[in-house]
Parts: structure tokens; sequence; C-alpha cells
């Protein structure tokens, strides 16, 4: 096999050399460079992950492929929010508990706000058409809406208990229970994955193993640097640290799944990316989330739920009005043009409202709250979800064939 189909992974472990090089021999740098490079370990680590769990899916028995292959493709997000959540339960007072909050609700609107759209469009620039899903992915747009009407009441409740987390958990397993029992599909992987696949099967499963690991010792060592250095960047620059770890956390350890995605849009095989960024939302949606009171409770040594404050409860609230959104935009298994420029211009008036929400506050005659404008995305979602309900009523109805094997 030429060398050349080997540079992808060459460059991806050259990637996570500083990062791992700086965590052992801590030298004095600033923060600004120390989150750079352990971003950058974080990002090679996550390359290599993809890659590796594309070619373990044709090694495996599908009921394993499908459980653990999903959780390790997303641990780096899982890495860098689980520390900001084991930091919270030891120091209740302090700041971890907004930037679990703040991480976990960015990275699941990262995927529908501009992975989901960006598929899309980048689809229908190249094909001029709508994205469909195969039925069945019907299940995992069944089970995220289940998921998502769960989690709009947690901002009623105001806190994030160990059964809120038990029931997440315990949506993610019967999902998992359901999609276990499928025939097996075999996929060929593409693009780098494909040399490793290409292997005998002996040393592929050792590749696979050895890459699995490597890249799971990455991520749990510069989880903790990243996270902290990014928090202190934002101090030393003058920039709100809460944002920074809401959006270029999740942007650090989700871009190689949206690159692969956007790579199977502009070849023609949109579904099948906007199916992996529809399962990925589902797991972090249920797993990711279902773990964040399991983690403080360790962490705290006490069974006490997590305390949300009102930032926290809107960031939810709007998350999930998101989210349910999308849903019943997918409930009749496609995603057009039109509806994915409503999420990315949604999402991007949301994201950017700090830069004008003063402005408008001002034209109003209304004095200064930074969650106005929240709140008003929150229930403009939402608002949105019922009337797609009242449209959609039939495609939403048979969504309950998603509970089929």
């Amino acid at each position: 096999m030429p060398l050349s189909a080997w540079r992808p992974f060459m460059l991806a472990v050259a990637c996570t050399v500083p990062g791992v090089a700086t965590r052992f021999a801590q030298p004095e740098m600033s923060p600004l460079w120390l989150a750079l490079l352990a971003g950058a370990a974080i990002l090679g680590a996550s390359f290599l992950l993809t890659w590796a769990c594309e070619v373990a899916q044709m090694d495996i028995p599908q009921a394993v492929a499908v459980a653990v292959v999903a959780f390790i493709a997303v641990l780096p997000e899982y890495a860098v929010d689980m520390y900001f959540t084991w930091m919270a339960g030891q120091n209740p007072e302090s700041a971890y508990a907004r930037y679990a909050i703040a991480n976990m609700t960015g990275a699941n609107r990262l995927l529908i706000g501009l992975g989901w759209s960006a598929i899309v469009l980048v689809f229908a620039g190249r094909f001029h058409s709508a994205v469909a899903l195969e039925d069945d992915k019907r299940t995992d747009v069944l089970f995220l809406g289940m998921a998502t009407i769960y989690a709009l009441l947690i901002p009623l409740k105001g806190s994030l208990t160990l059964l809120d987390g038990a029931v997440f958990l315990g949506i993610y397993i019967w999902y998992i229970c359901i999609i276990c029992r499928r025939p097996v599909e075999e996929e060929i992987p593409e693009g780098p994955a494909a040399a490793l696949a290409r292997l005998p099967k002996k040393r592929r499963l050792a590749s696979v193993g050895s890459i699995f690991c490597f890249a799971a010792l990455v991520i749990l060592c510069n989880a903790e640097p990243f996270s902290e250095n990014l928090v202190a960047s934002g101090k030393l620059l003058g920039v709100n640290e809460f944002l920074l770890v809401q959006w270029l956390a999740p942007i650090a350890s989700e871009a190689p799944e949206f690159i692969i995605a956007l790579m199977f849009a502009f070849r023609g095989n949109a579904g099948l990316a906007l199916g992996s960024l529809l399962s990925s939302k589902l797991n972090q949606w249920t797993l990711l989330v279902g773990m964040i009171p399991g983690v403080y409770a360790v962490s705290s040594g006490s069974l006490s739920a997590m305390s949300l404050d009102s930032h926290q409860l809107q960031e939810i609230l709007l998350t999930a009005g998101q989210s349910i959104f999308a849903v019943l935009l997918l409930a009749d298994m496609r995603l057009s043009v039109r509806e994915a420029f409503w999420l990315l211009l949604l999402f991007a008036a949301q994201l950017l409202s700090p830069l004008y929400d003063r402005q408008i506050e001002s034209l109003l005659g209304l004095p200064h709250n930074p969650l106005r404008l929240h709140a008003f995305y929150a229930w403009l979602y939402l608002g949105g979800a019922a009337f797609l309900l009242l449209k959609n009523r039939r495609p939403v109805w048979r969504l309950r064939s998603g509970f089929r094997v």
C-alpha cells in the first residue's frame, strides 16, 4: 500500500504531539498557546477516532458497534464536558457548572444549526435536491423527539437531577435495544479509513484497537489543559469565557465529524451524512446529558441535584426549542433547502444576538437583560414547532413506526 494512503493518519498523529508534550513538560507558556496546542491534539485525536470507528464496524458485532462505537466517536466532546461537570461537583459555587451546561448546549445547537443545514445546502448546491433520510432513521427522529420533550421539563424544574439522568439514559438504552436487532448493513469505508480497511483482518483489528487507545489517551490527557486554558484565554483576551466554552470547544471536538459529513454530502451521499449527524445529536442529547448529573453526584459525594441558574435554564430551553423544531422539520424524513435555511438563519441570529441585543432594547426603551433575546428565540423555535405540529400531523403520527425493529 503506498505511503501516501497513510499521510492523513501521520498528520493527525503529528497534531497530537505538541499537546501531549506540553501536558507532561508543563512549560511556562501563555494560556492561549496552551489552549491551541491542547485543542489541536484533541482535533487530531478526533480524526483518528472517526476513521477507526468507520473501520471497526466491519469486524465487531452490530450490537457492540452501535453502542460502543457511537460513544467512542463523541469521546472528545464527552471528555471536555465531563471535566467541567467533575470540577463543578468539586466546587459547587464555582463557574464550572455554567461551563458544563454551556459546552453541552453549544455542542447540541451546533449539530443542528450548522451541521444539518450545511449538509443540505452543500448537497443542494451540487445536486439541486432536498436530502432524504432512510426509513430506518425514523427511530432516531422519534427518540430524539422523546428526549427533547423531556428536556423541556428541566427549565420548569430548575435543576438537573439523577432521575433526569436516568430518564435520558433510559431513552438511549431503549433506542439501542431497537436498532441492535436490525440486520447488519455492510458499509465500505471511504477516504483515509479505506486504507485501514484494506489491511488483513488481524492487522486491521490490532491497528484499530491501537488507534482507539492512543486517541483516547490523547483526549484524556488534553481535556483538562484545553478546558482550563480556554477559560484563562478568555479572561486574558477580555473575551467572555462562557462563549468560548460554548462554541470554540465543541467546534474542536465536532470538526472531524462535520468535515466527513460534508464530504459525503458533496459526493452525493447526503442521506448518510445527515443520518450520521442525526445519530450524533441523539447520542449527545441523551447519553451526554444523562451522564452530567451522575458525574456531578460522584464528584460532589452526594445525591444533590445540579442547581441551574436562570442563564443555564434559558440555554437548555433554547437548545430544546431548536431540537423540537428540527425534529418536526424531519418528521417527513426529508430536509429541504428552505428548511435548512431557516435552521441556519435562526442559529446565526441567536448566536450573534449578544452583538445587537443592547441596540434592540434601546430602540424599544427596555432595560438591558442579556437573557431577553435567548427567551425570544426559544419561544420562536417553540412557536415554529407548534405550527409544524399542526401542519405535519400525519408525518408526525407515522413516526410511531420507529418503535418497530
